[in-house]
């Protein structure tokens, strides 16, 4: 599940909230059954620490260690990239200590004390930072470490490792520099799999690593494991500001300013021999949400083996086959940690010869699908409450559910050109590229793209971001690519083997077939299939359901869907409603759970069939008469409009915008014009089309603004052509009259755009008021109405208390005060926020999430003003941050009635202000 946090983002690297470090704590101990944290500190001590300290605590087989806290990873950084002197002092204290816990020394030829060095911030990274396994092996410790388990291969084993995870993370050595030195070894050995070297092979590969070491970095490779130490902790938090870290957090929303820990534990092994083992899993499918112990494990291995997708693992069911005793102990236990934590949890485990020890636990990423499964499944079994259950998913996985899926007729009369396992659900459907980088650029380009890969590597994240989908031919169902792949909600399918990838000559070869960049392929992320076409998609089963195509009872995960939703709805206080312009609109938004329009926007419905022509009639009427005559002919069409919008929400609130945008719109471009013009004219034409042409031109010379977004549109419109507010106005109350008579209760709402005065509403509510009364009177209908305005020019926020005399509502147009409060065009903005954004000037793009720093407090002070003058003014929003998890939290807090967004985000919203009651993001 994407778990976005809705924090507020710092702006460039972390900021240190340690202004002492000689009267702090910042290295926390666990082991032996007792820890210095608890699931509670998070903040201090990142997800894995807090998780490693809890499992403690609860007397779980941990090995023993200490973690070094997130606020020591923003003294690095302050410190421009030092640790003071009292921390190294700190960490020295606990590396004693560990070394008593473990009954090992490090650096010791004897007896030597290896670790692992980890990073864990508070929101779970994936593969985005830095891990180093085995530190504290050198050339004689790995040969004490040799005579203490008289298992040669499985020292060197683990020494040849360490050099090359050293290297490449600590010291920035390129991982190909060790790949070609080691695949050169097992060629020479004649040797398939890394198991099948012997110690002897293992001793050279260890001597021609060291050898890359020396070449590549100039140095012989460091044998006083205090600074390998050093330098290991050191290059975790580098890894904090590494590309991929940024980028990561940069899609999730996480701020930079939470720093990571350095989790430091005794090593144990999984690569001792046959008996050993080391996996992954999750305590419920994170794909689909199924209840089933879920997960992968290699024998002979390291952790890294399992997710790096380099070899295949085995399902963890396969276990119980080969190790009985230990996988029964990880069934209670993982069992135990999901009732204590109550959510699924993802583990890591390693079982040294035979004996289990517990290496991670965490709440576990998922797709939405499984999300609303897994939360509405752990209130049916009593572990959760409803309250509880939705504060497990978040909004925004909402989406994947109302994602297409295939046409199933058309997807069975394609062969099958390989399988792959199922890691993430979904229809994928697009062009073959195979590097990030090219999915990008592609992506920029409006393809659609498939990113293929031999494996995946944290450092393909911004190429997963945009692809439609991803295929690996290699790696398991918790691989780096199944697991990022879910946490986006990406169709994925891995370790699809049959596929023969060259990445170099970009293509890839399967089932006889060569399919080159560019060429479109398919797949299915829920059975694993891959096909060689482009294939139509369909709706999900959400809208078939919505639809009518589907009935309810047929639709599991509708049910849930719906029930998840319901919950949401008892504990939320803002109103939902929906932006919808036509009546199919407005239905589906009230299928979706909108009780109101909380903006109609009246322009739209001029582009309908036949309506253009007469919207053209009245722009270019050089008179009032024929301005006139042009809106009779469109007043019936817009009440018929009205009277579809009204009727499809069922008698709940419809706010109706009067016209906004500036009348050149409904015209020609001017250019075309100008073209047209030339063009009849070169050809020696005369007559009606060429007189049209140049009466049309000069009607839009007339009407050309340099500025038209701060120019003749909104209230502006109205003040000057009165008879269009006036026409509009009686289209609305004819079509609630209408209404009334058949029994339905309407309510309209009448919103007056773009005012900054309050003489402007003053002058268009008299109108509006005017036009109510005669036209109620010639119904012999009383209906109530309301006359409102959108807060939307920042002179608006700032006389909100006088706006608030003539205004019985506000309805916040963020769209456009975000344009005016920073001065951007939202049209052209586009052009420079990305740079802006990597350049962390701004954390996120303000037209897709509040600028609570700066918009935030034009909204807060309009709300202050505009209910100091009337206790009873209703407050909406209805820009497109309505739909927007983080902005909704603010709408929350500032006290709006109601958010308003497009029926697709619905759904979205409804969970997300439920949360924002409850005052909890989701991933806290």
């Amino acid at each position: 599940m994407a778990k976005k946090s809705t924090a507020k983002r710092s702006v460039g690297k972390p900021k240190s909230r340690t202004p002492n470090p000689k009267s702090r704590k910042y290295v926390y101990f666990f082991g032996a059954g007792k820890a210095d944290g608890n699931r509670n500190m998070k903040d201090l001590l990142g997800g894995k620490g807090s998780g490693l300290a809890e499992m403690t605590n609860a007397g779980l087989p941990v090995p023993p260690g200490f973690t070094i806290s997130t606020e020591v990873c923003n003294i690095y950084y302050k410190e421009k990239q030092k640790i003071p002197a009292a921390i190294d002092r700190e960490i020295a204290e606990h590396v004693k200590k560990l070394e008593k816990a473990a009954g090992a020394t490090l650096g010791s030829t004897e007896n030597p004390l290896l670790v692992s060095v980890r990073s864990g911030a508070k929101f779970s990274m994936p593969g985005m930072m830095d891990t180093i396994l085995n530190l504290g092996l050198n050339d004689n410790a790995v040969e004490g470490l040799k005579r203490r388990t008289k298992n040669g291969r499985f020292a060197f084993d683990s020494y040849r490792r360490f050099i090359q995870m050293f290297g490449s993370v600590v010291l920035e050595i390129p991982k190909d520099a060790f790949e070609h030195e080691f695949e050169a070894v097992k060629k020479a050995r004649g040797a398939k799999l890394d198991t099948d070297l012997d110690e002897a092979a293992l001793r050279d590969v260890v001597a021609r690593f060291k050898s890359v070491v020396k070449t590549k970095s100039g140095r012989e490779f460091p044998q006083i494991p205090t600074e390998q130490l050093t330098m290991a902790r050191d290059a975790v938090f580098r890894s904090w500001m590494n590309a991929r870290a940024i980028e990561y957090r940069r899609i999730y929303d996480i701020p930079d300013h939470i720093g990571t820990a350095v989790n430091v534990q005794m090593m144990v092994f999984g690569n001792t021999g046959d008996r050993s083992a080391t996996g992954v899993g999750f305590t419920r499918n994170p794909a689909t949400g199924k209840k089933e112990f879920y997960g992968e494990f290699l024998i002979n291995a390291q952790g890294e083996d399992v997710v790096s997708g380099v070899r295949t693992p085995q399902p963890l069911r396969e276990l119980e086959k080969v190790l009985p005793k230990a996988y029964k102990q990880l069934r209670e236990i993982t069992t135990r940690l999901e009732k204590h934590y109550k959510d699924v949890q993802d583990f890591e485990f390693t079982i040294q010869d035979e004996r289990l020890f517990m290496l991670q636990t965490r709440s576990g990423k998922r797709t939405g699908w499984a999300a609303v499964v897994i939360a509405t499944d752990l209130v049916a079994e009593k572990l959760l409450t409803p309250k509880e259950a939705i504060l497990l998913v978040d909004p925004e996985s909402l989406n994947q559910l109302l994602a297409p899926g295939f046409d199933q007729s058309e997807w069975k009369k394609i062969p099958t050109a390989t399988t792959g396992l199922p890691a993430s659900p979904g229809a994928a459907s697009g062009q073959v590229v195979f590097s990030a980088d090219h999915a990008v650029e592609w992506s920029q380009q409006g393809k659609p793209v498939i990113l293929v890969r031999r494996e995946t590597v944290p450092d393909d994240i911004h190429g997963m971001f945009v692809a439609q989908g991803i295929l690996t031919a290699t790696g398991g169902m918790t691989s780096h690519a199944a697991v990022v792949g879910r946490q986006m909600g990406k169709p994925s399918v891995v370790g699809a083997g049959a596929l023969e990838i060259n990445e170099a000559a970009k293509q890839f070869r399967v089932s006889g077939q060569t399919v080159k960049e560019g060429d479109f392929i398919s797949f299915d992320g829920l059975t694993g299939e891959v096909k060689i076409a482009r294939v139509a998609s369909k709706p999900s089963e959400i809208l078939q359901v919505v639809n009518g195509t589907l009935a309810k009872n047929k639709s599991d995960i509708y049910r849930r869907f719906e029930q998840l939703l319901s919950w949401s709805d008892k504990f939320r206080r803002l109103g939902i409603r929906a932006n919808a312009d036509l009546p199919d609109q407005a239905e589906l938004a009230y299928a979706f759970g909108a009780r109101g329009i909380g903006l109609c926007r009246t322009e739209h419905m001029f582009f309908g069939e036949g309506r253009i022509p007469i919207v053209q009639r009245m722009i270019l009427a050089d008179n009032e008469a024929d301005r006139r005559k042009a809106l009779d002919e469109l007043l019936p069409l817009q009440r018929e409009d009205f009277y579809g919008v009204f009727k499809a929400m069922h008698g709940c609130p419809v706010t109706i915008r009067t016209i906004d945008p500036p009348l050149h719109e409904f015209l020609p471009k001017r250019e075309e014009l100008m073209v047209e013009v030339a063009r009849l004219e070169t050809a020696g034409k005369t007559g009606r089309e060429l007189d049209e042409k140049r009466t049309l031109l000069a009607r839009v010379e007339q009407l050309h603004e340099f500025n038209p977004m701060l120019g003749h549109r909104g209230v502006r419109l109205g003040i000057t052509y009165p008879e269009i507010t006036e026409m509009q106005t009686r289209a609305i109350i004819e079509a609630a009259c209408r209404l009334s008579k058949e029994g339905v209760k309407v309510v309209p709402e009448i919103m007056i755009p773009l005012v900054g005065l309050v003489k402007e509403l003053r002058d268009q509510k008299a109108i509006v008021d005017r036009i109510a009364a005669d036209t109620m009177k010639k119904a012999g209908v009383k209906i109530t109405y309301l006359v409102g305005t959108m807060i939307e020019v920042p002179r608006g926020a700032v006389t909100a208390d006088q706006i608030a005399t003539q205004a019985q509502f506000f309805s916040f147009g963020t769209n456009d005060l975000t344009q005016l409060t920073f001065g951007f065009s939202r049209d052209d903005a586009g052009k420079f926020l990305k740079i802006y954004q990597e350049k962390k000037i701004l954390d996120r793009d303000p037209f897709a999430s509040i600028d609570v720093e700066g918009v935030g407090p034009v909204v807060a002070m309009a709300v202050e003003k505009g209910r100091k003058t009337r206790k009873d003014l209703k407050l909406g929003i209805c820009g497109e941050h309505g739909g927007d998890p983080a902005s909704i939290h603010f709408f929350e807090k500032v006290g709006l009635d109601y958010v308003s967004m497009s029926p697709y985000r619905v759904p979205v919203a409804r969970l997300a202000a439920a949360q924002a009651a409850l005052a909890v993001k989701v991933g806290d």
